[in-house]
């Protein structure tokens, strides 16, 4: 079985190798990633409920998909593969922004990450694979703002870093 790999960047995201993706969430190593937020017409988001197989963050609810280009993958095709993977669908997805962040989880791994930010709509069937994910559902932002600060330890580090930036500006954009 083949392990999977992701891309070892510098801040600028300029690649500076491979590395095994076990070892570089143990190493902290700074590598690239994605997340993808999408919304319905009522502006709401998807979101889902990491399965409990992760190997971090498991069970807490985070954007619609958020993984690792392969190797030799360009940013575009990782977005689409991966929304078709776990949420069974595809759409139209637009860049927003990326930022760097890094957390330390209990179980001794780090995220450290150059995370492009996604935006795309969506209103039709969702096929996801629940051996990525245990739940999904669409939320209004202030429902979901409003329970991340109720109740922080049900949410991905990254998702309330991402979601700051992201306005209702480029939503209504992406929705018309």
């Amino acid at each position: 079985m083949n392990k999977q790999q992701v891309v070892l960047v510098n801040e600028n995201n300029k690649r500076l190798g491979i590395a095994e993706k076990m070892k570089a969430h143990q190493d902290g190593s700074l590598h690239r990633a994605f997340s993808i937020f999408v919304f319905n017409p009522k502006k709401e988001l998807l979101i889902q409920q990491r399965a409990k197989t992760k190997y971090h963050s498991n069970e807490l609810w985070s954007n619609t998909v958020c993984s690792h280009p392969n190797p030799g993958e360009t940013y575009p095709q990782a977005v689409h593969r991966r929304l078709k993977e776990e949420m069974g669908f595809d759409c139209r997805l637009k860049k927003l922004f990326h930022f760097i962040y890094c957390a330390n989880f209990t179980n001794g791994l780090t995220e450290n990450e150059y995370d492009c930010v996604y935006i795309g709509k969506y209103n039709g069937q969702l096929k996801p694979d629940y051996q990525e994910i245990m739940d999904y559902k669409w939320i209004g932002l202030k429902d979901l703002k409003r329970d991340m600060v109720k109740n922080p330890e049900k949410y991905s580090a990254w998702l309330g870093i991402a979601l700051k930036r992201i306005n209702n500006k480029q939503i209504k954009e992406i929705l018309t």
